[in-house]
């Protein structure tokens, strides 16, 4: 192996930790970004332009210094408020970008919430049923019972009497 190569392996072995998410290292900047949950391609190419960091690179030759930078401008971002995931917050009425258990967080207060006051979609929420004004007819039957179609006959038919073929 020439040394390109063995640093190549170095980085597709190590873990790169941003925002309490483990990243492999041999991603680049620009695809490793969106596992992270809240953060979208939009954000991620935004991310990269505003710091200036080559998308192409992977994340396991990122310096602690970029790590760093990266995850403080993800969690105080300065862009276009429609790039935000939650623009006019209910309880502060300001536009943020929630990302991680904050975000996942924050979607279980909001289906509570709708639940809680008996809209619409709290109760398909509470019944299970598709909330964003989806057909059922045809899908989401597995929340039916188990019912209509055609059955199936399981017992075998009878035999009144034996076979005894033909006597010669």
């Amino acid at each position: 192996m020439n040394p390109k190569q063995q640093k190549e392996m170095e980085h597709e072995e190590k873990l790169i930790r941003i925002l309490s998410k483990d990243i492999r290292g041999g991603m680049t900047v620009y695809a490793g970004l969106t596992k992270i949950k809240g953060i979208s391609w939009s954000f991620a190419n935004a991310v990269c332009r505003s710091l200036k960091i080559d998308k192409k690179k992977k994340i396991g030759e990122l310096s602690e210094a970029e790590i760093k930078k990266i995850s403080e401008f993800v969690k105080n971002p300065d862009f276009p408020k429609h790039i935000f995931n939650r623009r006019r917050d209910l309880e502060s009425d300001q536009d943020k970008h929630l990302v991680g258990t904050d975000l996942e967080l924050r979607t279980d207060f909001d289906i509570k919430r709708l639940k809680k006051i008996k809209s619409y979609k709290g109760l398909r929420h509470t019944l299970g049923l598709p909330v964003r004004g989806q057909r059922t007819k045809g899908h989401f039957r597995s929340n039916r019972k188990k019912s209509g179609g055609i059955k199936s006959n399981k017992k075998a038919p009878e035999n009144k009497g034996e076979f005894k073929g033909k006597i010669k």
